[in-house]
C-alpha cells in the first residue's frame, strides 16, 4: 500500500472551465492510485440534451454531485432531477443513466468508490479520438470494466425527455 503521506500534494488546483462543444467530457481530478486504490474523482462537464448511456456498474459505486446545471436521472425505476448542490447516488447492480436536463451547460463531480473505473474514462477519451465511436467497440470496453449498457433504455428517455447520446 502506497504511503499517501509521501506525497506533499494534497491540493488538487481547478483547471480552466471546459465544455464539450457537443457532449461530455471527462476530466480526471483524482486518480485512484493517489488514494491507494479507494476513491478516484472525475468531473464531467455535460452539453444541453446530452444523454450518458444507461449502464449498469458491477465493480463499483458512484455518487454524482450537482456543480452547475441541472441533471435529470433514472436511475432503477426512479427519475430524478438534481439542482446544484444536489447528490445523485448510483449504487453498483442498479441500472442507470443521467443527462443535462436544462438549456445550459452541466457539471457534475462524480466519486467513484473503489477507484479503476477512472480508466475506463482514459480509454473512452482515447477511442473516441480515432473518430466516430463504434457500437461494439464502446461495448467491450465497458464489458473489459463490468459495465452492461442497456440500450433498451435510450428510445423512451430520448422521446420523454429529448436527450440524445452524442456521436
Amino acid at each position: 500500500m502506497p504511503d499517501l503521506a509521501k506525497d506533499r500534494s494534497f491540493l488538487i488546483r481547478p483547471d480552466r472551465e471546459q465544455e464539450p462543444p457537443q457532449g461530455i467530457a471527462n476530466l480526471l481530478r483524482i486518480e485512484g492510485s493517489r488514494m491507494a486504490g479507494r476513491v478516484a474523482v472525475i468531473e464531467h462537464p455535460i452539453a444541453p440534451g446530452v444523454l450518458v448511456p444507461p449502464h449498469t456498474h458491477t465493480r463499483e459505486d458512484e455518487v454524482s454531485y450537482v456543480v452547475r446545471g441541472t441533471i435529470g436521472a433514472r436511475v432503477g425505476d426512479e427519475f430524478i432531477t438534481a439542482a446544484p448542490g444536489a447528490y445523485v447516488m448510483k449504487p453498483r447492480g442498479i441500472p442507470h443513466a443521467f443527462w443535462n436536463a436544462g438549456p445550459e451547460p452541466a457539471r457534475i463531480v462524480e466519486i467513484i468508490v473503489p477507484a479503476g473505473f477512472e480508466r475506463f474514462f482514459a480509454e473512452l477519451d482515447e477511442l473516441a479520438r480515432q473518430g466516430p465511436l463504434d457500437s461494439r467497440a464502446h461495448a467491450a470496453l465497458g464489458q473489459r470494466y463490468g459495465v452492461r449498457y442497456h440500450d433498451e433504455w435510450i428510445a423512451e428517455l430520448a422521446e420523454r425527455f429529448g436527450v440524445r447520446i452524442p456521436t
